[in-house]
C-alpha cells in the first residue's frame, strides 16, 4: 500500500480523534468515536500486515520455481552460476529484481556464494536463507549440484504442501473461533448492560452502596463494567495470537487476527453501551 494512503488514513484518524476529544468529551458516543478513530489510523498498516504474509508466502513459491529452473539448467551441462544468468531474463514475480541483482552480480565475477548470500538477506525469508545455505555449502563441496537443487527444490514443494494441508484443516476452527468470539462478546455485552444494573439496583439502598444482611457490598457498576472490558480486550488479544499460530505455525502472524479482534470488541462494546447503555 502507497505511503500516501497510509499518510492520509493516519492524519484522518488522528482528527477524528483530536474533534472526538475537543468536541465530544461528554458524549455517549465519544469513546466510540475514539475507538474508530484509532481504527481508521491504523487499517492501512493492517492490511499492509496482511499483504506481507501474503507476499511471504509467493516469494517460498517463485523461489521454488526458480529453484527447479536451476537444476534444469545443471542437467543440461551449464555451470550454476552460467545457468542463474541465462535464467535472469525471466520473470520471476516479486522475485524478479532479486534473480536479476544476483545474476548481476556473478556477472561482475563476485563469488557464488556471498551473491546468493546478498540473494537470501534481500528476500528476507527463512526459508529461502535456509535453502541458500544449502545450495552453498553442495556448490563450494563439489557434489552433485543438480541432485542437491532437485533435493532443495521437493523439500520446499512438501514443507508448502505440509502447511497448506495445516491451513485446510484449521480454516473451520479460525472461522469456528471468530464465531464463538462474537457469541462471547455478546453474552458479556449482556451481562455488561443487562445483568450488572440489575443487580446493583436490586442490592442498592444508597448511591453505590448495598446492604446484604450485616455485610456492606460495594456496588460499583462502572468499576466492574471497566473490569469487564478489559478482559474482553485481554481475551481478544491472545485469541488471536493463538489463531495466528494455529493457521500459520507463527504467533506473529496472529497480530493481525489479534488487532481485528480488539479493534472488533472495541467498537462493539462502545456502540453498544453508547446505544444501549
Amino acid at each position: 500500500m502507497e505511503k500516501t494512503v497510509k499518510y492520509w488514513a493516519l492524519a484522518s484518524g488522528i482528527l477524528v480523534i483530536i474533534l472526538d476529544l475537543i468536541f465530544l468529551r461528554t458524549s455517549k458516543a465519544f469513546f466510540f468515536l475514539l475507538g474508530l478513530g484509532a481504527f481508521i489510523a491504523i487499517f492501512p498498516f493492517l492490511i499492509n500486515l496482511i499483504i506481507e504474509s501474503s507476499t511471504e508466502k509467493r516469494k517460498e513459491e517463485i523461489f521454488l520455481d526458480f529453484v527447479r529452473d536451476i537444476a534444469e539448467a545443471v542437467n543440461t551441462g551449464l555451470p550454476i552460476s552460467k545457468g542463474i544468468m541465462n535464467l535472469s531474463k525471466k520473470d520471476y514475480g516479486v522475485l524478479t529484481q532479486n534473480v536479476r541483482k544476483l545474476s548481476n552480480q556473478i556477472s561482475f565475477g563476485i563469488p557464488l556464494k556471498t551473491a546468493f548470500r546478498t540473494f537470501a538477506k534481500d528476500a528476507n525469508n527463512k526459508i529461502i536463507g535456509r535453502a541458500v545455505e544449502l545450495i552453498i555449502q553442495a556448490e563450494l563441496s563439489g557434489g552433485k549440484i543438480d541432485l542437491i537443487l532437485e533435493n532443495v527444490a521437493k523439500s520446499i514443494s512438501e514443507l508448502q504442501i505440509l502447511r497448506k494441508e495445516r491451513q485446510g484443516r484449521v480454516y473451520g476452527m479460525i472461522v469456528q473461533g471468530y464465531v464463538l468470539f462474537l457469541i462471547f462478546i455478546a453474552i458479556m455485552l449482556f451481562v455488561d448492560l443487562k445483568f450488572i444494573p440489575m443487580i446493583a439496583s436490586t442490592i442498592s439502598t444508597g448511591e453505590g452502596i448495598g446492604v446484604f444482611g450485616n455485610i456492606s457490598i460495594t456496588a460499583s457498576t462502572s468499576v466492574i463494567r471497566d473490569a469487564f472490558f478489559v478482559l474482553l480486550l485481554i481475551q481478544a488479544f491472545f485469541a488471536g495470537l493463538v489463531t495466528g499460530k494455529l493457521s500459520e505455525g507463527k504467533i506473529i502472524a496472529g497480530l493481525k487476527h489479534s488487532i481485528i479482534l480488539l479493534f472488533v470488541t472495541y467498537l462493539m462494546v462502545t456502540a453498544a453501551r453508547t446505544l444501549f447503555g
